[in-house]
């Protein structure tokens, strides 16, 4: 087998004892930092539960050095990268993603903010009350409540059955002793000892290994510090329990204690359990109609423990089929334990990870290596397999009701021979290039259908493509028929996934996409397959829909809303598709597969578009989209002229200067909540401004008043700008569009929308042009027409519109 590490990845400790991890990827075009610390939310002192979660909040409200306009988060937005924090059990991580140019800039802020942190009170009690609204959100979420409720059986002294999250009244900021509390967690826990950095890029290992101990060097030294070890897990002396909750149910299995290299072991059985593949425990448990989904994943883990949880959802209460699922479960256990060291298995999944690190994006490679993340099950690893299994199954099971077998080898991982180069034909060499054939001239007069373009607007010389199918159809789609659609793609989503190719259908109004994008070389075989399953969908069973936040619910609804209209609800699958019409487009994808697909298009069901069609126009309007929750959200979309380049551009501009301060007004300054965002959004073509805000306590009046009144001022946000800050501004966007910055995915979604809005192939590179010549009068034009809304708002609320928004508006 291939060696197990990366040849351009290596791990050192840095002088200052911070642990670096670096690794060269040539074909990136971005860069990412992900730094670890070995703190969580179980190493707070049990008097302040939230305290970590609440530091990972201050440490974003900007230092002395970089204030809030210019600090990490504003940055790496300014520069179209994307960045979060995630406070786990015993760690906390910071990440973000950047194009190479301003990756140095985001680095020196990320470890200035864990070095200098302001922590004044003022700072607290604001951020205190965005933490509370956070909390209340996330209590409210089923989801939560269903995790919370399945811990209670464990040892009550185990951290994980305490409250963690923080929120107004655990966080008691006045109080000397919490302030001291703070400052002894940060102190102890951020310094180096406890840190690890992990970056990628295009760049040297050298220059990445330069770059880290350059910018790290103020980050606060010291020695690694033992993070105190829980107690067990269960205190019944118990390895496993189970939790219903109407249509879900939960068998969990605690590991106390486990070998090492258990968290290889564990993820290398969840993929096994998740398979769904015929023979396997998810069409055994289908085909008895007892579930619809099934979900197993290391809830928690730490040193020698884990909290291993396998979820079962079905259309309907689960209860009464509890006990045959569990027997079926404990039967597949028992076969797969029963087979010698997994050899065919660990080959199979060795390739697949090699196929995710070769698909994988800047950020998510980072986040691999701070883990330590392997390619394959080590030998060490098999005896922590067997381990874990021995504790799942104490007792042996004797002969068996099903006739299971190990899943079918995924065939999109197979890796297909050396294909002929561009342009020469089976037996020639380049020497032969420049001479034609007549089986040469019958492939260049086999032209694909004109509905399908082939972009090369992004060179094909990566791993990543993207192909788009849209069907304009006769109506919308009934619920029912899009279900039982996207349910037949779902094992071929699987494999396709684990082949590094997302496989998403989704509808919108009267249109239908199926979007493909990832590792081209097994993309037209995979659509073979989904035009296959599209065409004959087999039956389903009905999975419960989840229960969205507001915000979330709204972003989902936007684009369905965009296209709805009086059309008529489609429910007959044969006629649906004798009646659509396709259209599509390919980007980046080589020579080679092209002429593939060709032959695969002919399979497409419906005709042929062969007239582009304009979006529709816009309206001043307002949607309700009612729910449970007691917290309300509004989602403001304002929408530029169609097919005007110039427009397009401005609006752009303007999403780019509004980010930051809608941000600290709305969330900051008026503290409206946790989830409040602007930026620019994309919508079947449409370009649009849109702001977002989710309230626990401003009903959806006040939040529109205060969207709209940012909105109006954003003229005199453009006229408050110097000549020279307009063009650092400007050339800043420019250069997120630009051939060096645009990655292959994103590249292929711009020019998807480009299509749909009727734009020529040469898109990108009059977008760049187009927003490197923006005047700042014609962007003061743009923020007056969106403010005085002449092309309209869309607006979609959980609330019915106050009066103000019809006064004055189009």
């Amino acid at each position: 087998m291939p060696a197990l590490n990366h040849p351009h990845t290596q791990r050192l400790t840095l002088n200052n004892g911070l642990t670096l991890s670096v690794r060269q990827e040539p074909r990136l075009n971005r860069c990412a930092a992900v730094l670890r610390v070995a703190a969580g939310s179980h190493d707070v002192p049990a008097a302040w539960p939230g305290l970590a979660h609440f530091l990972e909040h201050l440490l974003f409200l900007g230092t002395e050095r970089f204030a809030a306009q210019d600090n990490l988060m504003a940055y790496v937005q300014r520069h179209g990268g994307q960045i979060n924090a995630r406070t786990s059990e015993r760690h906390t991580d910071f990440f973000f993603e950047l194009p190479p140019s301003a990756f140095a800039g985001g680095l020196e802020r990320l470890c200035d903010m864990l070095a200098h942190p302001s922590m004044n009170k003022e700072t607290q009690l604001r951020e205190r009350e965005v933490l509370h609204a956070e909390f209340i959100a996330w209590t409210r979420e089923p989801s939560a409540q269903r995790q919370l409720a399945r811990l209670q059986a464990l040892n009550p002294a185990h951290p994980l059955r305490a409250f963690h999250a923080g929120n107004r009244y655990s966080l008691p900021i006045p109080r000397p002793s919490f302030q001291q509390a703070l400052q002894d967690f940060y102190q102890q826990f951020y310094q180096t000892g406890q840190m690890t950095l992990s970056l990628v890029g295009p760049q040297s290992v050298t220059e990445l290994e330069a770059l880290g101990e350059h910018y790290s060097a103020v980050l606060h030294t010291g020695k690694a510090v033992p993070q105190i070890a829980p107690p067990a897990l269960m205190s019944t002396g118990e390895h496993a329990y189970h939790h219903i909750d109407g249509q879900h149910l939960s068998l969990m299995f605690a590991f106390d204690p486990l070998p090492p290299e258990s968290a290889q072991a564990l993820a290398f059985l969840c993929h096994w359990i998740n398979a769904d593949k015929p023979g396997g425990l998810v069409a055994a448990l289908r085909q008895q109609h007892l579930i619809d989904t099934l979900k197993a994943s290391p809830v928690y883990q730490f040193e020698s423990q884990a909290l291993l949880q396998i979820e079962f959802t079905a259309a309907s209460d689960i209860a009464e089929h509890a006990s045959s699922i569990r027997d079926t479960f404990c039967d597949w256990l028992s076969f797969f334990s029963a087979q010698a060291e997994w050899p065919t298995l660990r080959d199979e999944y060795h390739r697949l990870q090699q196929r995710q690190q070769a698909v994988s994006g800047a950020l998510e490679l980072a986040r691999r290596d701070v883990e330590q993340h392997t390619l394959q099950l080590s030998d060490q690893g098999v005896t922590a397999l067997k381990s874990a299994l021995q504790q799942m199954q104490p007792t042996a099971r004797h002969g068996s009701a099903h006739d299971w077998q190990l899943p079918a080898p995924n065939p999109f991982l197979k890796v297909p021979d050396e294909p002929v180069s561009a342009g020469l034909i089976r037996g020639q060499t380049s020497a032969h290039r420049g001479l034609r054939t007549f089986a040469q001239d019958r492939l260049r007069d086999r032209r694909a259908p004109s509905a399908m373009s082939f972009s090369s607007a992004i060179a094909a010389h990566n791993t990543e493509a993207s192909i788009y199918l849209r069907w304009s159809l006769p109506g919308q789609l009934d619920d029912v028929l899009l279900v039982r659609l996207q349910s037949s793609l779902r094992s071929l989503q699987q494999d396709a996934r684990q082949a590094g190719v997302e496989l998403v259908l989704s509808a919108s109004g009267t249109h239908l996409l199926l979007k493909m994008q990832g590792f081209h070389t097994p993309m037209p075989t995979i659509l073979e397959h989904a035009l296959r399953s599209l065409v004959a969908p087999g039956t389903y069973d009905a999975a419960p829909t989840p229960t969205l936040m507001p915000i979330r619910n709204l972003l989902k609804r936007l684009p369905e809303i965009h296209q709805q209209g009086t059309a008529p609800k489609v429910s007959d699958l044969e006629q649906c598709w004798a009646t659509a019409q396709w259209e599509g487009l390919a980007v980046a994808l080589p020579a080679s597969t092209q002429a593939v697909m060709t032959s695969v298009l002919s399979k497409v069901p419906g005709t042929p578009k062969a007239q582009h069609s304009e979006p529709p126009a816009w309206r001043h309007t307002w949607h309700i989209e009612p729910g449970d929750s007691s917290e309300q959200a509004l989602l403001v979309y304002c929408p530029a002229p169609i097919g005007h380049l110039a427009d397009e551009a401005a609006w752009r501009l303007l999403a780019h200067l509004a980010q930051t301060p809608f941000y600290q007004q709305l969330r900051v300054e008026l503290q409206l909540g946790y989830a409040v965002f602007s930026g620019l959004r994309q919508i079947n073509g449409q370009t649009g401004l849109l702001f977002g805000v989710q309230s626990p306590h401003a009903s959806v009046a006040e939040i529109h008043a205060h969207i709209e009144a940012f909105i109006t001022a954003l003229p005199a946000l453009i006229t408050a700008l110097d000549e020279t800050s307009f063009t650092q501004a400007r050339t800043s966007l420019a250069q997120q569009f630009s051939s060096a910055s645009l990655g292959a995915l994103q590249a292929a979604e711009l020019l998807w929308h480009a299509k749909l809005a009727g734009h020529p192939s040469d898109y990108l590179t009059a977008l760049y042009n187009a927003l490197m010549t923006l005047d700042q009068a014609t962007t003061l034009s743009a923020a007056q027409r969106i403010a005085q809304a002449e092309n309209g708002w869309l607006c979609l609320a959980t609330q019915a519109a106050p009066e103000a928004f019809y006064q004055g508006k189009s």
